[in-house]
């Protein structure tokens, strides 16, 4: 059975005389209350081609092959507020176009349009009746006749001011999430600062040098290190890793530099110093949020009668320091056994004494460097402390300063692969300088 004209526009008129009609749309249903509104609705559905062209949601243009307008819609003119006759034959494309627009229409739409017969969505700006501007997005298509040569140019052009409008918006959040980005790097940048010493004590006989990596400046680290006189002849000296990143792990690191600082001008001893930590961390953070760092705490004291220092360390789960004696001989100053500090109400704490000899260097690290991607496209294989201690010997005998900037190489080489800070402390004592290296 074949389909009436109302059946293929997507009418059905209901049975039963008098009875309302309802249209199914994608808006719902109409209701058609009388004969004439019926009338009204399918001659809406009978819109002609020319009606279809002139009332276009976009415009439509059409062009000699040397832009001379030769046709164009009402809509169009609408947005641009001109009469037909003010641009038939009297008018180029280009002329409705703004100086850039003109500019790059002549040096590459144009040149483009001729080599491969279209060009599509490219943004332009036209020039209105009233000198305001309209940006659009243009699509031209060369036309051809029978014997394949070009004869007119079609363009479609859609209004572009909402698009442009959003692409304003989103440009200006952009830049303000930029700003806010570079704020926060500098107030993260400033925070990081104050968590670091300004400057390292000046110990008589003794070269020290300390490097800190930051793998993030949006984030603040934990990582920290500090070198500080004590009674006379006795310097501290620590270094650590809080765990976690940000403002919560920058007060732990706050909280852990001011107790060791202190917990060492009331009893130096390295183990007493890590306990009295350990209890402070404990307390203050046994709750829903536990907080915890590995440190190793130092205490040196100069050997007047055969030259040199002596070191003791202790440690709460802390990577073993690297001892590069001036011999060239290097390996791990082990304090196996130490524990987290902050995690246990009494945490077993390692210790280990050396004796620095001239030309020998005591260098201190946090696991950012051991633990760094050597690879950064799959991000598998860590440096590892193997891998330090081969990099280690091959620099032995060597100085504080010469070995910070050697790990600073090293460190740039991994690039992206270095996911969590890096904290390194050198301490060197010098040869006499009739045996200094050259």
């Amino acid at each position: 059975m074949g389909e009436s004209g109302d059946e293929r526009n997507g009418v059905a008129e209901a049975d039963g005389a008098g009875e309302a009609d309802e249209v199914a749309s994608g808006w719902g249903t109409v209701r058609l209350g009388s004969s004439d509104d019926r009338a009204q609705f399918s001659a809406l559905l009978e819109d002609s081609v020319e009606d279809l062209y002139e009332h276009a949601p976009c415009g439509y243009l059409s062009t000699l092959l040397d832009g001379t307008i030769a046709k164009v819609n009402t809509t169009l003119l609408d947005w641009l507020g001109y009469e037909r006759n003010d641009l038939l034959g009297r008018r180029h494309f280009s002329d409705l176009l703004t100086v850039g627009g003109r500019l790059y229409h002549e040096t590459h739409f144009a040149p483009l349009l001729r080599m491969q017969g279209e060009v599509s969505g490219i943004a332009l700006e036209l020039r209105t009746a009233d000198g305001s501007r309209l940006p659009v997005l243009v699509t031209s298509t060369v036309r051809t006749g029978r014997d394949g040569q070009p004869l007119l140019i079609r363009t479609t052009l859609f209004d572009a001011r909402d698009r442009r409008a959003y692409e304003t918006e989103l440009l200006r959040a952009r830049e303000e999430a930029e700003r806010e980005r570079e704020r926060l790097q500098r107030l993260a940048a400033t925070l990081q600062t104050t968590l670091l010493p300004p400057a390292l004590a000046d110990v008589p006989g003794l070269n020290v040098s300390a490097y800190y990596h930051i793998a993030s400046a949006d984030e603040v680290g934990g990582d920290f290190y500090d070198l500080f006189p004590l009674a006379e002849g006795t310097w501290g000296l620590f270094l650590g890793d809080v765990c976690g990143k940000g403002a919560a792990a920058a007060a732990v690191t706050s909280l852990t530099r001011y107790t060791l600082r202190a917990a060492a001008v009331y009893d130096p001893d390295p183990v007493a110093v890590l306990a009295n930590l350990n209890t402070v961390l404990n307390h203050e953070y046994n709750g829903a949020d536990p907080r915890f760092c590995t440190v190793v705490f130092g205490l040196l004291t100069p050997d007047p009668d055969r030259g040199g220092f002596h070191i003791t360390l202790a440690s709460g789960g802390h990577p073993p320091a690297l001892l590069m004696r001036a011999d060239g001989t290097t390996d791990h100053l082990p304090t196996p056994g130490g524990q987290l500090i902050g995690v246990l109400p009494d945490a077993h704490i390692a210790t280990t004494a050396v004796r620095l000899t001239p030309g020998d260097t005591l260098l201190l690290h946090t696991d950012g460097l051991t633990e760094a991607h050597v690879n950064a496209v799959d991000g598998e294989d860590r440096y590892g402390d193997d891998a330090l201690l081969d990099f280690a010997r091959a620099l032995a005998p060597t100085t504080a300063s010469d070995t910070v900037d050697a790990i600073r190489d090293l460190l740039d080489t991994f690039g992206s692969g270095v996911d969590d800070d890096t904290a390194v402390l050198a301490i060197h004592v010098p040869r006499p300088p009739s045996e200094e290296l050259p």
